[in-house]
């Protein structure tokens, strides 16, 4: 019989775990947080590398406030810009650097090292990971934001 609340448990217990393992990875070798590295991974797929933070808040499933205080340090060490909208002085933007793109392209080379690892060809078939990749889909899990395009392409 089904235990809906294992299943949670074992959810949440996996997910603690890949996200250990990120932070890890991308902490020693970039000295940026798993955490930063998904701000900067929105960024980096938004048109012309910035987004209205309130949108940020809105991809990360934080807070306005939350996003405002996650940005901070991202600001100090220039990887993140804060940027006015010239039309409307109420809108702030948070925009990539050059900085903060490069480092993104070698954060994304080493977090695609560690989801080929825990999904490592000799325990998951390819499969699999599609039908964990739909099942996660189903309950509201979002996975790597893809580049958007301009409206008139």
């Amino acid at each position: 019989m089904p235990d809906p609340l294992d299943t949670a448990l074992r959810l949440t217990r996996a997910q603690t775990a890949l996200a250990k393992r990120f932070d890890a990875v991308l902490s020693n070798r970039h000295g940026i947080s798993y955490a930063d590295f998904q701000v900067l991974l929105h960024l980096g797929a938004a048109p012309g590398g910035r987004l209205r933070r309130v949108d940020l808040a809105q991809a990360l499933g934080l807070t306005a406030s939350g996003v405002t205080r996650g940005l901070g340090p991202l600001e100090r060490i220039g990887l993140v810009e804060r940027e006015k909208d010239p039309r409307d002085a109420r809108v702030a933007y948070a925009a990539l650097t050059p900085t903060g793109r490069t480092l993104l392209v070698d954060m994304t080379a080493s977090a695609e090292e560690v989801a080929a690892d825990w999904f490592d060809t000799a325990r998951w078939s390819d499969g699999d990971v599609h039908a964990l990749g739909t099942l996660l889909t189903a309950l509201g899990g979002t996975g790597r934001p893809q580049p958007s395009r301009p409206a008139d392409a």
